[in-house]
């Protein structure tokens, strides 16, 4: 026979703290803390395997399960001393949800269950106070007629402040026991009301239209979106916690309240929390009242009058205290602690991880470590690798008002306000008078680069969260919300308009590139703090973690920053972004538009120099560390002007006429540019360009080598190569400029030739390429759109659906999809090591820079992974992660 439930209660339980799967967060817990000893009403958990039954088979019930549950509450009555439904002296209970990762307020509970026209009286004479009798009948009926039998709670809301106003009262607590006895006959006649049958009598219906109400909201609306935002899958299920009632509304010497063991704004090591005197557990979080401070010092730090428990109870104030510390020391975690107290006694209702902010979370690992509960490697597991982001981005002010236009994706973190501008020249423009400027396009292209640098925050329409907008955004911290498909944009008439609102050019608007949101008006933000906690931490962090950690850089300011976030190299310096400054683009153009070698040559001439001197800065900040410097990728239409007005400027500074022009960008228009002339096609056509780029590179490595004394050993990839002949073809042209440069300075360096894989050919050929090739870095965002024939700018609307429905469990352009891609990305490890046992392996695509991508690399034996400067703490705090074992599991 099945285990289907587990008691707890009276000092011991069936059950313990590992069982989480089985009997979710609080059942488990509540099983530890009758094990420990602690103070826990009696009670049983029916397990999550109950819940997936229930959904298997047409929501019904195991034939062994009602059964089990008589046991168990035959157990709880003998340890309260009293019967559920006795007529003289009633047991009641609570029923709760509890799955086994916490979802607060997510799914429903009822409390008082076992109430009825006959208990209510047995409850009034046992307890000597009708008022609290009756108090709990009402709470009982508009619990259970919202939860389980959905007569929504605002009817009885009405019942409740209309009768108040009759009588003049202010607060429920005027209310006596008539008032009550009033109140309840209006909720059951407004139950039959609204269900044409009278509230359920019997308690053992009560209880068990109690336990399917929890099964049943397990799949309502707010948890399917809690599952959804925080990754929790629906297969887990939840458990249904059963419990001996206790109450803290009997009066004066009976007190609610909720507690945490440590702060968890600030992560201070302090008793922090709230209660109230002679009320129930839904009082303090609904807000009917005010709660009061559990301390007497918190009372005092807020200058409130209500005294504090520690006042007014002290010696339950005293057992509350040490039952925290108690907990504390044997979860070694920070705790969220549920209690009541009835008549002077203290009961523990729950304890569960509590949540935290980060700086909190930091601020309580490395505390922790320090007071010896938990080791470095814990206290590095304990915090989520993407909440971070919190500590290196300006945020919202969560006490601002805001008034939210729409939403897109969060595809940059950090929040910023500034004036709607519709065009990057625009944006350099009113950035040059000293306006702060929010970039708005419907996608944004290379061209947009040097408006996307002076922009606050961008926004797109269009888009995913590894769109050009997302990546270049990231690249340079700057908050973007990307594929706001509410939005419509009108570059003629400089407006954009959401739900009915229009924005025109220059109205104020504000970004929160973490949640996605798009604000109208400035909202004030706060600005991080990195504390000597976050130093500690990244200390201990890089000790443990076996894989490098490099950044995607190519300006100096990119490079500043990675190396001030710990970066221990460029994985990808992406040579294009160069090429678009406005003191070598014309050369560029000048050199697309030239009809011959020579002609390119001669523009190629005036844009070595400037190649040179970025190289030479970006050896010079990394300060000997590896540069993985890729050749041009993009193709060429890219550089060239769209409008008239545009085009005339450049054909007269080249010498051409329009006319031209316009041909030479028809004749490079292409149906599909990703998949088209570009990356190694291009230096395969026009060897010159990546000719050009080599002796830049090899230039600047020496004249910084000279220079400072240090070693600059520069790596040279070559992009979208898909055969072994593409990469060797131009691997000869980039040794003949290194030999060209050496031969004229007089002096040689180490350098190595390696390529990208962001093909599916490239990666089953991986064994021929390494033959020659000298690193492999793992281009995973063309790599996916290869491997899955998805558009990572085009597939936003549908990946949702896809997620929804279970085809894919993460955007795969967000985390690495390692069924797929990942098994392109073990195929090119494999086979390439096996011809070259030292071959360099990264991987430079925004995965780098995701937790459970990194996880992966970590797995299949990557030396490196290369992201955005801004996600450097977070990759090496996930690298370090994966080197234990874990995946990122947050508290925080």
């Amino acid at each position: 026979m099945s285990k289907w439930v587990y008691a707890f209660g009276g000092g011991t339980a069936e059950g313990r703290s590992e069982m989480k799967n089985l009997l979710g967060g609080k059942g488990a817990n509540l099983a530890e803390m009758a094990n420990l000893g602690l103070p826990v009403p009696p009670g049983f958990t029916i397990t999550t395997e109950v819940c997936t039954y229930y959904y298997d088979h047409s929501q019904t019930y195991p034939q062994d399960l009602k059964q089990q549950v008589e046991t168990a509450l035959t157990q709880i009555e003998k340890i309260m001393g009293c019967k559920f439904g006795d007529v003289a002296d009633p047991l009641l209970v609570s029923v709760r949800s509890g799955a086994r990762a916490s979802m607060p307020g997510m799914m429903d509970t009822v409390l008082n269950l076992g109430l009825n026209d006959q208990t209510v009286e047995g409850l009034a004479k046992r307890s000597g106070d009708a008022r609290f009798a009756y108090d709990s009948y009402r709470r009982f009926i508009q619990m259970y007629s919202d939860v389980v039998l959905g007569v929504d709670h605002h009817h009885f809301e009405e019942i409740l402040e209309s009768h108040k106003e009759d009588k003049g009262y202010r607060l429920d607590t005027d209310l006596a026991a008539d008032d009550w006895r009033t109140v309840v006959a209006a909720y059951k006649a407004k139950v039959k009301e609204e269900l044409g049958r009278p509230f359920p009598q019997t308690v053992g219906d009560q209880l068990w239209g109690a336990v399917g109400a929890v099964f049943g909201s397990w799949m309502n609306q707010r948890a399917i979106t809690y599952r959804r935002l925080h990754e929790i899958p629906a297969s887990w299920g939840t458990a249904v916690n059963v419990q001996a009632m206790v109450f803290g509304n009997m009066g004066n010497d009976c007190a609610t309240g909720v507690a945490f063991t440590r702060n968890p704004s600030t992560g201070d090591n302090e008793f922090y929390g709230e209660y109230l005197v002679n009320a129930q557990g839904e009082d303090v979080v609904a807000g009917i009242r005010t709660p009061q401070y559990l301390t007497k010092a918190a009372r005092m730090q807020a200058s409130a009058e209500l005294p504090s428990m520690e006042e007014v109870m002290p010696a339950v104030f005293k057992d509350l205290d040490d039952v925290r510390r108690k907990l504390e020391q044997h979860f070694t975690d920070m705790q969220d602690l549920e209690f009541t107290v009835q008549t002077n006694k203290l009961w523990m209702l729950q304890t569960r991880t509590g949540k935290r902010t980060t700086p909190a979370a930091l601020k309580i690992a490395v505390d922790m470590a320090r007071e010896g509960l938990v080791s470095k490697e814990k206290a590095v597991q304990r915090i989520d690798p993407t909440g971070l982001d919190q500590l290196l981005h300006p945020t919202l002010d969560p006490k601002a008002e805001r008034k939210v236009l729409g939403r897109g994706l969060p595809a940059s973190p950090g929040a910023a306000s500034g004036r709607v501008v519709f065009a990057a020249d625009d944006a350099e423009e009113w950035a040059g008078r000293g306006e702060k400027v929010i970039l708005v396009r419907i996608e944004t292209s290379p061209e947009d680069i040097g408006g996307m640098h002076v922009a606050q925050g961008i926004l797109t329409s269009r888009g995913g969260m590894t769109s050009h907008a997302a990546v270049v955004a990231r690249g340079m911290g700057r908050p973007c919300v990307a594929g706001a498909g509410e939005i419509r944009i009108d570059y003629r008439a400089k407006t954009f308009s959401a739900h009915g609102q229009v924005v025109k050019e220059g109205d104020m608007i504000t970004l929160d590139g973490s949640s996605g949101e798009i604000m109208q008006g400035e909202v004030p933000t706060v600005q991080p703090e990195l504390t000597g906690d976050f130093a500690t931490l990244m200390g201990w962090v890089d000790e443990i973690r076996t894989m490098k950690v490099r950044a995607n850089a190519e300006t100096p300011l990119d490079a500043r920053t990675a190396r001030k976030f710990g970066a221990e190299g460029i994985g990808l310096c992406r040579t294009e972004h160069m090429f678009f400054d406005p003191q070598r683009i014309v050369a560029v153009r000048e050199m697309i538009l030239a009809s011959d070698e020579a002609g390119r040559r001669a523009a190629l001439a005036k844009i070595l120099p400037y190649q040179k001197n970025d190289f030479v800065e970006l050896f010079e900040i990394m300060q000997g560390l590896p540069v993985t410097i890729r050749l041009l990728d993009p193709p060429l239409h890219e550089f060239l002007p769209n409008n008239e007005a545009e085009m005339e400027d450049v054909a007269r500074a080249a010498g051409t006429d329009i006319a031209k022009l316009k041909a030479r960008n028809s004749q490079l228009h292409e149906s599909n540019p990703m998949l088209g002339h570009r990356g190694c096609r291009l230096g395969i056509t026009y060897p010159e360009i990546y000719e050009m780029q080599a002796l830049a590179i090899f230039q600047a490595a020496v004249e910084v080598s000279k220079k400072t004394g240090n070693p600059v050993t520069p790596e040279v990839m070559i992009p979208l190569v898909g055969t072994k002949m593409e990469f060797d073809l131009l691997k000869t042209v980039v040794d003949a400029a290194a030999q060209k440069v050496f031969t004229e300075t007089g002096r040689t360096l180490d350098y190595l030739v390696g390529t990208m894989i962001e093909l599916p050919r490239a990666a089953l050929a991986a064994g021929r390429i390494a033959e020659t090739a000298a690193f492999f870095s793992f281009g995973t965002n063309d790599l996916t759109q290869t491997t899955l024939g998805m558009s990572r700018d085009d597939s936003g609307p549908f990946l949702e659906v896809y997620r929804q429905k279970g085809i894919y469990e993460h955007d795969p352009f967000a985390s690495l999809d390692q069924e797929g891609v990942g098994e392109m990305v073990s195929i090119a490890v494999e086979r390439g090591r096996r011809t070259r046992p030292n071959l360099k392996l990264g991987i430079c695509g925004e995965h780098g820079g995701d937790p459970a991508s990194i996880g992966f690399c970590q797995k299949v034996g990557l030396d490196y992974v290369s992201c955005s400067p801004y996600r450097v703490p977070i990759a090496r705090l996930a690298a370090a992660q994966a080197a234990l074992g874990v995946h990122s599991d947050s508290t925080a």
